[in-house]
């Protein structure tokens, strides 16, 4: 393996750093271009923000980087979801059977500052900010960059994008069409997102549970919650465009005061500043990318959002796009910098399980919008969490896909899907407490076989 490669990374969110960090590793070059400001000294813009859930399939990613231990101080365990239904009283859907299967609130900048932090300690990368790419050649591994009103070029032996879901390098792959068979869905939810936020009280603490996700579900909308360090709360609103209650309806304080006092009356004395917010930030989209081949010739690749931008209802979005690297890191360790090999292992791996985790978060998003509370639904949770405190070897849909950072998310949603099938129609019968819970078990082991 040659360490004098240099690899150029388009794009330093997440992905794009952590990889530098694990190319650094091993020795090779890497110059990362970024066409953001340097968030280390830079605030993030209001309402941007996202909190993220970091999960084990995250976490393993980091734990190779040997970085898991200093990201888990930043970070706030959540041990399921405290459900607020309209009307009634809030109550707790643990995540998994396991005490020790948990997800952790974890701030998107502050998560990105610490890897760029990471990354420039490494004498072997170089980050520039402000430098926006704005061409790229796929067939020589080159770049065009602007930088202070000036137009620059560099050139590596390969380029990889990690720039998000609107990436230059992708929609120069999209050029090349004819060339490289190039397919590209965008599909946009009729949803949007705005955020919201609980402040912390006068001692910094948390006004509300700590350590839990909070979901006020309202059938074709609903509001979350995700603990922040310093004792506040992300709120995010997940909220159509053009019905009646949209966002593109809501737009009076009068509005949007009927509006939080009809669906979130239990929320509103938390959030005395909402209208504020809701006025001043502003409305996101929530789309799903799915695109193939993700590599050109040998030169170029594409990961992360860049490949496979995902909706972010089943908290994998960071998840999957970290899961990149650690696979793209082992897949180097196997073939070394023959990088047209490489490119083609790893798109080869990672595609289908890109495009299962894309799914899965639709299905969520419906899950957690209208059936968290739903009677059958909250039946099969029951007999999941019995069943994960019993038998070891049982894990539901979203402890397989959560808690499982092995299992790839393809055969971790095939074998969900099928477990749900079977329990929602037991749940669904009168007499479903009379079955043993042995039954249960010995039914969905039977898909194993």
């Amino acid at each position: 393996m040659s360490k004098h490669d240099k690899i150029i990374i388009v794009g330093a969110g997440l992905c794009g750093s952590l990889l530098a960090i694990k190319l650094a590793q091993r020795g090779f070059k890497v110059a990362i271009y970024e066409k953001r400001s340097d968030l280390r000294k830079t605030e993030l813009d209001a309402g941007r923000s996202i909190n993220l859930a970091l999960s084990s399939r995250g976490l393993l990613a980091l734990e190779r980087a040997n970085l898991k231990s200093s990201i888990l101080q930043e970070c706030i365990p959540m041990r399921g979801r405290q459900i607020h239904p309209l009307g009634s009283e809030s109550f707790l859907s643990p995540y998994s059977g396991r005490s020790t299967d948990y997800i952790n609130s974890v701030s998107r900048s502050g998560l990105n500052i610490a890897l760029l932090k990471e990354a420039a300690k490494y004498e072997q990368i170089t980050m520039r900010f402000e430098t926006p790419v704005v061409d790229v050649d796929l067939k020589k591994a080159a770049i065009t960059y602007k930088s202070e009103d000036e137009t620059h070029q560099d050139k590596g032996d390969v380029v990889i994008g990690t720039d998000g879901a609107g990436s230059v390098v992708r929609r120069t792959m999209m050029k090349h069409t004819p060339e490289l068979l190039f397919n590209y869905s965008q599909d946009f939810l009729r949803h949007g997102y705005k955020e919201l936020s609980i402040s912390p009280n006068a001692q910094g603490q948390w006004k509300i549970e700590k350590e839990v996700l909070h979901i006020w579900p309202r059938g074709s909308f609903m509001i979350i919650a995700l603990p922040n360090l310093d004792g506040s709360f992300t709120l995010t609103m997940f909220h159509p465009f053009f019905t009646e209650v949209g966002f593109n309806n809501l737009n009076s304080k009068d509005k949007v005061s009927e509006f939080f006092e009809e669906y979130y009356p239990d929320l509103l004395p938390y959030i005395p500043h909402y209208q504020e917010e809701y006025f001043n930030n502003p409305v996101g989209t929530l789309g799903t990318i799915k695109c193939y081949p993700w590599q050109a010739f040998g030169k170029t690749l594409i990961m992360g959002d860049a490949s496979h931008a995902i909706v972010p209802f089943y908290g994998q979005g960071m998840n999957a796009s970290l899961e990149d690297v650690r696979v793209f890191d082992e897949v180097v360790e196997t073939h070394g910098n023959d990088w047209e090999k490489v490119f083609n292992v790893f798109q080869d791996e990672r595609r289908e399980n890109a495009d299962a985790i894309a799914d899965l978060a639709i299905d969520n998003f419906y899950e957690m919008r209208d059936h968290v509370d739903d009677q059958a639904f909250m039946r099969k949770r029951q007999i999941e969490m019995q069943l994960e405190q019993q038998y070891p070897d049982y894990y539901s849909k979203y402890s397989l896909v959560t808690f499982k950072p092995e299992l790839p998310y393809e055969r971790a949603m095939i074998r969900g899907r099928q477990q749900d099938e079977i329990l929602l129609k037991i749940c669904q019968r009168d007499d479903f407490e009379q079955i043993p819970l042995k039954e249960y078990h010995k039914k969905l082991m039977q898909l194993r076989s």
